[in-house]
């Protein structure tokens, strides 16, 4: 069990998924841990890992959302970054094609990209357009006989520099609807341009992307994705495996606080035996449990069928906000050598601010649970 696992929730996996969750904590720290520092200082992407990751046989694959969430909490827990990356490739672009595509383009990308083989992205926000997208697309889409014309622009893709797929979200200019496209990294008029200067997720290669004329035929069009509803499905799924990341960043960083309080030593004793370290200690604790239990409850309601909006929109606000509180009281424990990496958790406590704002902001999720408690909406 996780030192930060006090109330033992790993206990409600089966065996089988338990062995699982050990075979993905092996891999991550043998093959993660030891050099994301170094290519988060470098913003680059360890392009080495990426068929180490399809060795892991997890895309693609049906689990039971506990396992689903804890397997996000563990990738986090090592890197916030590969979490990241594994979340747009096998969560956002996978899910999108898995719910929103034909059979036929399910049985014609899927196989290929839960092998690693190739690559998604998934391009919804836009440069003028985060939490106002649903009503303030810009993307076009433009029928031509069997092909769609697609002009605009997009921002913060994840992995989008090198993808092979981009899931791109475009709102017909004959019916005003939001729909999606499948576009090859290389399709003529498409330009994908790695932003720069992060300060968070620094591993993930987030991209602008231009998109001029770029042509994509009737058939590479998700054949179920006729409005942002169906764009909505996509987000709903996913939100929930950001709460998941928050769990796993607070985890590394109370397992990081927790053991340099029992080495770092002042007044000639290790700081563990100080009140005030204590007391830090056990207010991250607590974050920690009462994230992960809400987690977990929010796991049983989707395999149960009662999962709604509200419940992934109240896990990823409350989630991301106690997880900014762990990071910094862990900063605060390490004092002067918390801002380095050579301690680790400065690079938690950074991307931590990218966990926040991603995927619907506190604010956002907390309106969408203020309609669901009162009946009222109060979006603008």
């Amino acid at each position: 069990m996780l030192a930060g696992d006090l109330y033992a929730f790993q206990g409600l996996l089966s065996d089988d998924e338990a062995a699982t969750v050990q075979r993905v904590r092996d891999f991550l720290e043998a093959e993660v841990v030891p050099i994301a520092n170094d290519y988060w200082a470098r913003a680059e992407f360890p392009s080495q890992l990426v068929k180490r990751f399809a060795g892991l046989e997890l895309a693609g694959r049906e689990r039971s959302s506990l396992l689903n969430g804890w397997l996000a909490l563990e990738m986090a827990r090592a890197d916030a970054s590969m979490a990241t990356f594994y979340g747009v490739h096998a969560g956002l672009a996978m899910g999108s094609i898995q719910t929103c595509g034909s059979p036929e383009q399910r049985e014609r990308w899927l196989p290929a990209m839960a092998a690693f083989d190739q690559i998604g992205a998934f391009a919804l926000t836009e440069p003028t357009g985060g939490s106002d997208v649903a009503a303030g697309l810009r993307t076009t889409a433009r029928r031509e006989g069997d092909t769609w014309v697609l002009d605009g622009q997009k921002r913060w893709i994840g992995n989008a520099t090198f993808a092979d797929l981009v899931v791109v979200w475009a709102r017909d200019v004959e019916d005003n609807q939001v729909k999606g496209f499948v576009v090859p990294g290389d399709a003529p008029g498409f330009t994908a341009t790695k932003i720069e200067n992060k300060i968070a997720l620094r591993i993930v290669q987030n991209a602008d992307l231009t998109l001029t004329g770029v042509r994509v035929p009737e058939t590479d069009r998700l054949q179920n994705a006729n409005s942002f509803k169906d764009t909505a499905k996509i987000l709903r799924q996913t939100r929930s495996g950001v709460a998941w990341e928050a769990v796993g960043v607070m985890l590394a960083a109370y397992e990081i606080a927790l053991k340099y309080a029992g080495e770092r030593e002042q007044f000639g004793r290790p700081i563990a035996k100080f009140q005030l370290v204590q007391d830090l200690l056990v207010r991250m604790v607590g974050n920690v449990t009462g994230a992960l239990g809400m987690c977990v409850r929010l796991a049983q309601l989707q395999d149960a069928g009662q999962y709604r909006d509200e419940h992934s929109a109240l896990a990823k606000a409350y989630c991301t906000t106690r997880m900014r509180e762990v990071v910094g009281w862990a900063r605060e424990l390490l004092a002067g050598n918390g801002i380095v990496l050579d301690y680790d958790i400065g690079r938690f406590v950074a991307d931590a601010e990218a966990l926040y704002s991603y995927e619907g902001t506190r604010e956002i999720n907390t309106l969408i649970v203020g309609r669901a408690v009162t009946g009222h909406s109060a979006f603008v």
